[in-house]
């Protein structure tokens, strides 16, 4: 049985016919779908490029192909292109396919639609919120309450319609969008974390930490990275010596670079770019002496839980999982860089309590190891599987007599 993975990414194919991504999806992403199916199909936004960017990682492979659907850039251009898109899904998805959601994805809520239409069941993987992803600073668009409410409704709709529902959190997604009453449940984060993601035990903290690193897509300002930069220059005023490398690359990353300047933080601040998932990422933690990922929303940060692999300490704020990884004295409220400056120059300051969080972080990576999150995605796709096949039946014997009446 194939399985169509649909999730709100945008991959780039070349005129070989190969997709290609620079994001967290490349192809060693899609085979964990191949644990319990025969084949993937994914279903997500490819835009056709003349060669991959430097650095892009292939997104296809054996037994993971793409339907692409039309790319688009904000919510304007989604409405111009949703008949090309809802056209895009229906070639997209066979009718012997089972269906994953990840969600939160406007395309997604296209093929629930579609899905639901056609009496069709799905499964949901539970990535992101919505309602924090649209909250005030996060996105910047004069409609932006109207979209939040509309997203945060249709998400708790697919949750409680879902057949079957998966959350990358062990209990802050599941509050705000519960699943259906009897529909099978589980949680499992999307990092991938082999051996190789692993230190063997953490570094010695140096004698004042001077390294920041933060990762995250600069699309929007859901990472906080803008947070960050006022929190650095207050930290540097308060006399604190310490350099930042921002890993990431996005439409906002213009502004980032102009709000460096209006900080007077050129000498201190370093745009590194996209990195590719993997040993490039593995690299820049490793030199780095903190992580600081002050989000407005998330599910369970994947970049997080890399930098809690390689041991670092970290800081990161009070929103979505992260209070499930992180102890409250590790954490800043959102939008709140003074908060964020006060926990930076404390822990920066503090050797002993850098060593206390990296053994902390590192013991609290090791329950996220893809051992244990693939036997929890394993089950999970047997039962969606099994889900499946029953519908299938069930729909041959609803269509039986029909076709009987069609031949007397």
């Amino acid at each position: 049985m194939r399985v169509a993975v649909v999730l709100e990414h945008r991959f780039e194919r070349t005129p070989d016919g190969r997709v290609w991504t620079q994001g967290p999806f490349p192809y060693s992403f899609f085979t964990r779908y191949l644990d319990g199916f025969d084949a993937v199909r994914v279903v997500a936004r490819v835009a056709t490029v003349r060669q991959a960017r430097a650095g892009a990682l292939a997104a296809d492979g054996e037994g993971v192909e793409f339907r692409g659907v039309p790319d688009y850039h904000g919510p304007w251009e989604y409405l111009r292109r949703r008949v090309g898109l809802a056209a895009a899904i229906t070639c997209a998805l066979d009718p012997e396919d089972a269906v994953i959601l990840r969600i939160p994805s406007q395309v997604a809520s296209l093929v629930a639609a579609r899905l639901a239409g056609q009496g069709r069941a799905y499964a949901a993987e539970v990535v992101g919120d919505p309602w924090d992803a649209m909250a005030p600073g996060a996105f910047r668009h004069p409609l932006r309450p109207v979209f939040r409410y509309l997203q945060t409704r249709e998400m708790a709709r697919q949750c409680r319609y879902a057949s079957a529902t998966a959350y990358v959190t062990e209990h802050a997604l599941q509050r705000r969008y519960p699943p259906a009453a009897h529909a099978p449940t589980t949680h499992y984060s999307s990092v991938e974390l082999r051996d190789e993601a692993f230190v063997s035990s953490p570094p010695t903290a140096p004698p004042a930490a001077t390294k920041l690193i933060s990762v995250g897509s600069m699309e929007h300002l859901y990472k906080g990275q803008d947070t960050l930069l006022t929190a650095v220059r207050q930290c540097l005023d308060e006399g604190l010596e310490i350099r930042l490398t921002l890993v990431g690359d996005g439409r906002c990353r213009p502004f980032l670079e102009n709000r460096v300047r209006d900080l007077l933080l050129g000498r201190v601040v370093r745009f590194h770019g996209a990195a590719p998932s993997g040993a490039a990422v593995r690299e820049l933690l490793d030199e780095a002496d903190l992580f600081v990922l002050p989000s407005r929303q998330e599910g369970a940060p994947r970049a997080l839980l890399e930098a809690m692999a390689r041991g670092l300490p970290a800081i990161s704020s009070t929103v979505g999982g992260i209070p499930e990884l992180l102890c409250e004295e590790d954490l800043a409220p959102p939008d709140e860089p003074e908060a964020l400056a006060s926990r930076i120059a404390e822990v920066c300051r503090d050797a002993p309590r850098r060593d206390r969080m990296a053994a902390r972080n590192l013991d609290r990576a090791h329950e996220y190891h893809d051992a244990v999150l693939g036997r929890r995605r394993r089950a999970f796709y047997s039962v969606v599987r099994g889900q499946t096949a029953l519908h299938r039946r069930e729909r041959e014997i609803a269509v039986a007599p029909q076709v009987a009446r069609g031949r007397d």
